[in-house]
């Protein structure tokens, strides 16, 4: 007699809603971190606010150390903006696709860039692009700068 019982696991997810669960942990994990990084970051410029006591000089490093602190604080919220950004286009179904090429973002890219919109090859065009547009405009404006 042959046995008909076969031993075969089903797989409730299909490759592409397991990529999309990947994804969707990867990005929530960031924005955690930077929603974290922020938190503290503002918490500590605020109870940073003494400046009495301070020479000139001590003065000017305190304000370069401020304007630092600002910077980063306004990267690290358009970082989670764009995170947040991520999210919608997950949920609509366009996160982790090319917006130029159509293909798949590679897994490594989007673990670095979370946000990243391009796959390297179109990225990299993308700036080349940017690049000659920002050298031909500076060139085709300068002239205007000048004119009596």
């Amino acid at each position: 007699m042959r046995s008909s019982t076969t031993t075969a696991v089903a797989n409730p997810l299909n490759g592409s809603q397991l990529r999309h669960q990947t994804l969707q942990a990867m990005l929530q994990d960031r924005q955690r971190e930077m929603h974290a990084l922020l938190q503290h970051r503002l918490l500590q410029a605020s109870a940073d606010g003494s400046d009495e006591g301070l020479d000139e000089s001590e003065h000017a490093e305190a304000d370069i150390q401020e304007h630092i602190a600002v910077a980063l604080i306004q990267l690290r919220g358009d970082i989670l903006q764009r995170i947040r950004e991520a999210l919608v286009r997950l949920e609509a179904g366009e996160y982790g696709d090319c917006a130029d090429c159509g293909c798949e973002i590679s897994e490594k890219r989007l673990q670095a860039l979370p946000f990243a919109l391009r796959c390297t090859g179109c990225e990299s065009a993308h700036e080349e692009g940017t690049a000659i547009d920002r050298k031909f405009g500076l060139r085709l404006s300068a002239p205007l700068l000048f004119a009596p």
